[in-house]
């Protein structure tokens, strides 16, 4: 069986290259051995977020790694049939529950039955999209191209305390979609609507960030402040919601102790006024996304108002083991990013 050679210091260097790598080992049945795993990270590795990711994969294909334990920078990954199935993974600190579902998803949709998957771990933490996100922004973005999925969130889990639990329900993914991904048309009218989330925090910092957003030059149209009771620890977010056009975007800046509020509301602010400013279609972290989907689907196109490192390193690791091209053209402020078979 081909073997796909990965170079995970290249680009970005982080989680992702691995994330990719996986579900396109899956996908594609090549064998992938992957060495620098996250060279560019403060403590490079893997770490018990990443291990969920492998052992996860594992699980959906009745795969077998070597290399997989705390801390080691190569990995060799073979995997066998895709099936679907009930799974669960605890991935036991507060690491992202969100990243370890964008591992198995793009797998689990080639599956021959429907599967569910329950994760628990972070639900809302820095450095990787909440939940909000998966269930408002990315999974409505994949459906009309034949992606169907629907998750809830049974627990919260905020940064560092984790313990939350999310769960996912997956179809096969149709036959003959009704079209391939297409986000390439501006949101219309969009409304500006806020979410602040505190669990275990005095109700004046959400009183407070709501002050400030009102400051900030930004016409919101409603607030929302969800005080969580259900979270092992204190944990705060705030939430930018951008809906138009029956999508919604949702920019996300998270509290920590010792981070005063000006600077959370300064970072979602930055976020979101950075998106509506462009006329793009796709904010920076769904426009990563979006990418195994379009290439597994062999076409789809759509506009974002930023060109990261993570989406430019996701193409050359997609790039590896998918026969496709990505065009990228820039338009004024905004980036067309297209997907064809080579």
């Amino acid at each position: 069986m081909e073997t796909a050679f990965i170079d995970g210091s290249m680009g970005e260097g982080g989680g992702q290259i691995l994330r990719t790598s996986l579900a396109l080992s899956c996908i594609t049945g090549k064998h992938l051995h992957i060495e620098n795993i996250r060279a560019a990270r403060r403590k490079p590795g893997l770490a018990k977020q990443h291990l969920s990711c492998v052992r996860a994969a594992c699980q959906i294909c009745d795969g077998h790694a070597e290399g997989a334990t705390l801390g080691s920078m190569v990995l060799d990954f073979r995997p066998g049939h895709i099936r679907g199935g009930d799974f669960s993974f605890d991935i036991g600190s507060a690491g992202s529950a969100s990243l370890v579902v964008q591992t198995v998803l793009p797998a689990l949709f080639s599956a021959d039955k429907p599967s569910t998957v329950t994760v628990k771990g972070g639900t809302h933490n820095p450095w990787a999209p909440p939940f909000d996100f998966l269930r408002e922004t990315f999974l409505p973005a994949i459906a009309t191209a034949g992606f169907q999925a629907d998750c809830r969130l049974i627990k919260h889990g905020f940064f560092p305390a984790g313990g939350g639990k999310i769960s996912f329900t997956i179809q096969p993914r149709q036959a003959t979609p009704n079209e391939p991904i297409d986000l390439c048309k501006p949101l219309e009218k969009p409304d500006v609507r806020t979410r602040i989330y505190t669990a275990r925090l005095p109700a004046h910092i959400a009183h407070r960030q709501e002050k400030l957003l009102c400051q900030s030059g930004l016409r919101i149209k409603n607030f929302e402040h969800v005080d969580v009771t259900d979270s092992d620890g204190p944990g705060n977010c705030i939430m930018l919601r951008i809906c138009g056009n029956h999508r919604t975007i949702v920019s996300t800046a998270f509290g920590a102790k010792g981070k005063p509020s000006e600077k959370v509301v300064r970072e979602v602010v930055n976020l979101t006024q950075a998106f509506l400013s462009s006329s793009a279609a796709a904010d920076r972290f769904l426009a990563d996304q979006l990418l195994i989907y379009m290439a597994t689907s062999k076409t789809g196109s759509y506009t974002t108002n930023d060109l990261s490192t993570h989406l430019t390193t996701n193409i050359e690791t997609i790039k590896k083991f998918l026969p496709v091209n990505f065009n990228i053209e820039q338009q004024n402020q905004i980036h067309r990013i297209s997907c064809e078979p080579e």
